[in-house]
């Protein structure tokens, strides 16, 4: 089969690119290198959607972060996704950074940022009690909001595919060769995926993407190191606390999730693209920051540390969304780090209309359904609708996972519901089963087990994150 899209890289732009491309009646493969969606820069980030106050004006960052902003809280309730209209403080804790605050609030006006006000540090403690008595005065933003990224990519993804998207997991492309008139998309153990058009959304290797269709970028790991709190914190502050930006980025937040924790971070550093791990100067300098900004952060409260990594483009600070120089029906998503979650539903709209400024004819498709039904979290329903889902399903009835309540229902439904769980982290990502306090002390034995049983694989074949991360390696008599 000879797609007319391939989509190389299923991160929240290349979820809601195959999305956007699903409204058409195009045939349209989404393909990843890695076991499951959401993996790289997606997966861990600070969960931000921002109100377009920090790019500056003229750019791309400035107007497809506005325009995604906008865009969220539809997209979100269409797909089944938490999101939170929480708004935001920029804090200051003297005059020149109180300077920097107004400016950042004037372009955020030129960028055409909605519920912008420059408020006193004592307006913002009565917003926000939990506030350092050291903030001279803060930028309130009323527009910007937290969501599930990996949630949101579940969906987007998934829904793309109820759409008639194909999805290509496992495919590492190390080639990618052009007849003119088609692509051959190359993996690394000989398979090939063949399209008319190409898009390149491979975040931190969409460098390495780009120089298979010929052009030349270089993309730098900015790794960003965070800790996550029990959601026995999460009531400590309500809107996202960022502290004054610097070049380095916007620097540390504390800000609550959608699900109810408390995050602090991140740091900012040059790394390696594969450096993932965790420092104890890292989760230092967050604890010594983030309590600059708020009073008593209970970091004994602290559930788990994980770091991020963001494609910076060395050639631009601005997103790089453009035409392949010297491959006409290819398309460069290159440097989309932050704001790049908030501004990921204009970028998919963005990515569809170079794909027609490049040839491709874009035609409605009439039975598209923007709509996606996901599995109900058991714990947020009522008594009387758990026990009316437990009568239609009695799987629905045992409880996995005691930290966040999650059934076996849920579990089952996350392999069974596209794009299919089938990791133990796969299984959390979409259910939170091992995101609570014991971060899977006590139900991972289950999951696998119910993952084993599903699949119909050996629990020593049930791996963590894929590859080899196999838990289990045979018995031991």
């Amino acid at each position: 089969m000879i797609y007319d899209v391939a989509i190389i890289g299923a991160g929240v732009v290349g979820g809601l690119t195959a999305r956007q491309l699903s409204r058409y009646k195009l045939s349209v493969c989404l393909i990843e290198a890695g076991c499951d969606v959401a993996l790289g820069a997606t997966k861990a980030n600070s969960a931000i959607v921002h109100g377009g106050y920090d790019p500056v004006p003229g750019t791309l960052k400035a107007e497809l972060n506005v325009k995604g902003t906008a865009m969220m809280e539809k997209l979100c309730e269409e797909l089944e996704v938490h999101y939170k209209n929480n708004g935001s403080m920029v804090v200051a804790f003297d005059e020149e950074q109180l300077e920097h605050v107004k400016k950042l609030y004037q372009r955020g006006i030129a960028n055409g940022v909605p519920g912008l006000s420059v408020i006193s540090g004592d307006r913002a403690r009565e917003i926000e009690p939990a506030l350092s008595k050291n903030i001279a005065g803060a930028l309130l933003c009323e527009s910007s909001g937290i969501v599930c990224p990996y949630d949101l990519t579940i969906a987007a993804v998934g829904n793309a595919m109820d759409n008639g998207a194909d999805l290509a997991l496992g495919f590492k492309v190390v080639d990618i060769k052009d007849n003119g008139e088609n692509y051959e998309i190359c993996s690394d153990d000989g398979a090939k995926i063949q399209a008319r058009y190409v898009v390149n959304s491979a975040g931190l290797y969409s460098d390495e993407v780009a120089r298979m269709l010929g052009d030349e970028y270089h993309i730098t790991a900015k790794k960003g190191e965070y800790m996550l709190l029990d959601k026995s914190e999460g009531g400590l502050v309500k809107k996202t606390i960022f502290q004054t930006p610097t070049k380095a980025g916007k620097g540390i937040l504390v800000s609550p999730t959608v699900d109810g924790n408390l995050l602090v971070g991140p740091t900012s550093e040059k790394t390696d693209k594969g450096d993932k791990a965790t420092t104890p100067g890292g989760l230092d300098t967050i604890k010594e920051k983030a309590s600059m900004s708020a009073d008593n952060i209970n970091y004994r409260a602290v559930i788990t540390s994980f770091t991020g990594l963001r494609a910076s483009c060395d050639e631009s600070d601005d997103f790089i969304l453009e035409i392949s120089k010297h491959s006409k029906r290819a398309i460069n998503a290159v440097g989309i780090d932050s704001p790049g979650l908030s501004s990921s539903p204009a970028i998919a709209e963005y990515i569809a209309q170079l794909l027609s400024d490049a040839g491709l004819k874009l035609e409605e498709n009439a039975d598209f359904c923007g709509r996606r039904v996901n599995c109900k979290h058991f714990r947020t329903l009522s008594e009387a609708e758990k026990n009316e889902m437990i009568k239609k399903e009695p799987s629905y009835g045992r409880v996995i996972c005691r930290c966040e309540t999650v059934t076996e229902g849920e579990i089952l439904e996350a392999i069974r519901q596209n794009p299919k769980a089938t990791t133990i982290d796969g299984v959390k990502r979409r259910t939170r089963a091992g995101m609570g306090r014991c971060q899977g002390g006590f139900c991972m034995p289950f999951v696998t087990d119910i993952i084993a049983k599903e699949l119909k694989i050996a629990r020593c074949q049930v791996t963590k994150t894929g590859g080899k991360s196999r838990l289990l390696f045979g018995k031991t008599k």
